[in-house]
């Protein structure tokens, strides 16, 4: 999705200072300096177009919020499209039946489950690879650093489901209640991202940990209060992929697609269950390991004797040493770092967007403001709003008095709330838990008008609250250091 830049030109072309030109030298000239840098094949020309082009595109990728402005785009798209009219054509596209056979089996569903079923196991298996990363060498492998975030998460997912439940109490919309808990990422760091230098480091830490907590805990509420019944059979197969996941680790097998396989049996068994099968991506990433095999001093102690001879290989010996070359480069890095690495963007530009846009597609006038779903309306967004910022600031206000926890250096009370409000942008994950909470029709359209709404409104006040509260810092103002990481540092 990103242009390569330039390579410098092939050094073994430049001649040496003090070396005067052979025979061989002239009589086979190697490519003129103007080409070295581009494949034989490859236009000059037709290069440099290509790559003014795409510059724009490559830096909005660059952009920490680029993925929140693509869930957006796609966002406002559904919302114009499904309240158009051609609104028919929004959802006859979603209703399209696609499907896999062979021979006499087939399996055929709509468009809008192959996007929340099979592709959103990929971001959950993104989720899960951050959560497994986390609990391993980030802030949630101490709990002493974990206290504050965990206490916050907390707050933020009682709360709001609490004001939810009080709300819609005895009313047709009370399996709701899962709705507001959840957290955007990808906006809220899209929102710390947009006011730049105001956010002090310590916050986005916060917000980070926060999120992953607050994953695993809309993990939790799937997998237990939105499953409808649970077949044994379907979690036998679950558990036989996931001992399959286990046999190639022991073998020693490490490249990602060995485990597909495995991994697609996993899902299959939790789909038979009636588990919703993207929790497949969870527990396939929590089952990837967290170490590395080579290292970075390994990588650069044994890569380095192969690039100095590979001027001496044959092309055939040379793929060899390649292939050598990349998996030393693969095993460089954790499992889990190197994946995330590698679907980041596949999964911020490509599935969040699809997926905002198969769900986003409120019908305004499929919504209903009265009755039950006045409620629903109200208990979603005065979650996402009230309860999150609300829940999240008294959680961690009250570990604090008690002496569990402690903010971190060059945090303060003020900057705690911006994480609460920001936590209050639901979006992805509240979309997908109102799709399992509410059967299509009114409530399930008023409770993804609530989301959208509470979730804009959340975003709004972030940022207002953030300019308004937050000041910029310096250019030369040291960086930030957590009180954790700065004990580690004295012991080291």
């Amino acid at each position: 999705m990103s242009v390569s830049p330039t390579l410098p030109p092939n050094p073994s072309h430049v001649p040496s200072p003090n070396s005067s030109p052979g025979p061989s030298q002239n009589s086979s000239p190697g490519p003129s300096p103007s080409r070295s840098s581009l494949p034989p094949e490859a236009s000059p020309l037709a290069h440099r177009t290509v790559r003014r082009l795409l510059a724009p595109v490559q830096a909005f990728l660059q952009i920490e919020a680029a993925s929140g402005i693509a869930l957006m785009i796609a966002t406002a798209l559904a919302l114009v499209w499904a309240n158009s009219p051609w609104a028919h054509s929004y959802h006859d596209l979603w209703h399209l039946p696609v499907g896999l056979g062979v021979g006499e089996w087939s399996f055929v569903r709509p468009l809008h489950f192959w996007v929340n079923d099979v592709l959103m196991a990929v971001f959950f298996f993104v989720v899960g690879l951050e959560i497994r990363r986390e609990l391993h060498a980030g802030e949630l492998s101490d709990l002493k650093r974990a206290t504050l975030p965990l206490a916050a998460a907390l707050g933020g997912m009682l709360l709001p489901a609490g004001i939810y439940a009080v709300l819609n109490y005895g009313r047709a919309g009370i399996h709701g209640w899962g709705v507001p808990m959840a957290t955007d990422i990808a906006f809220a760091v899209g929102v710390l991202a947009l006011l730049g230098p105001r956010v002090p480091p310590a916050l986005r830490i916060l917000l980070l940990a926060l999120a992953v907590i607050d994953d695993i805990g809309a993990i939790v509420v799937i997998a237990i209060f939105y499953t409808d019944g649970v077949a044994p059979s379907g979690l036998g197969v679950a558990a036989a992929g996931g001992l399959g996941i286990l046999l190639l680790q022991r073998i020693g097998l490490r490249s990602a697609w060995h485990y597909v396989p495995a991994g697609a049996v996993v899902w299959v068994g939790l789909y038979q269950a009636g588990v919703h099968p993207t929790l497949c991506g969870v527990i396939v990433g929590l089952m990837t390991p967290a170490r590395a095999w080579v290292g970075a001093e390994g990588f650069s102690a044994q890569a380095a004797p192969l690039v100095a001879d590979a001027g001496k290989q044959s092309p055939h010996e040379l793929l060899g040493v390649l292939d050598e070359i990349e998996r030393l480069r693969r095993e460089a890095v954790p499992p889990t770092v190197y994946l995330v690495h590698h679907l980041h963007r596949l999964v911020a530009f490509a599935i969040m967007p699809l997926f905002a846009l198969a769900n986003a597609g409120v019908s305004l006038g499929g919504a209903d403001l009265s009755g039950d779903g006045l409620f629903v309306f109200l208990g979603v967004a005065v979650g996402l709003v009230v309860g999150k910022t609300f829940g999240i600031f008294l959680a961690c206000r009250l570990t604090a008095a008690l002496g569990l926890s402690a903010l971190p250096r060059d945090a303060r009370w003020t900057g705690v709330v911006l994480v609460g409000i920001t936590a209050g942008i639901g979006f992805t994950m509240s979309l997908f838990v109102a799709q399992l909470a509410f059967p299509p029709g009114a409530l399930l359209e008023t409770a993804k008008l609530a989301i959208l709404v509470g979730s804009t409104v959340a975003a709004l006040v972030g940022l207002a609250y953030g300019r308004l509260t937050l000041r910029p810092r310096a250019p030369d103002e040291a960086p930030f250091v957590d009180a954790a990481t700065a004990e580690s540092s004295a012991e080291v």
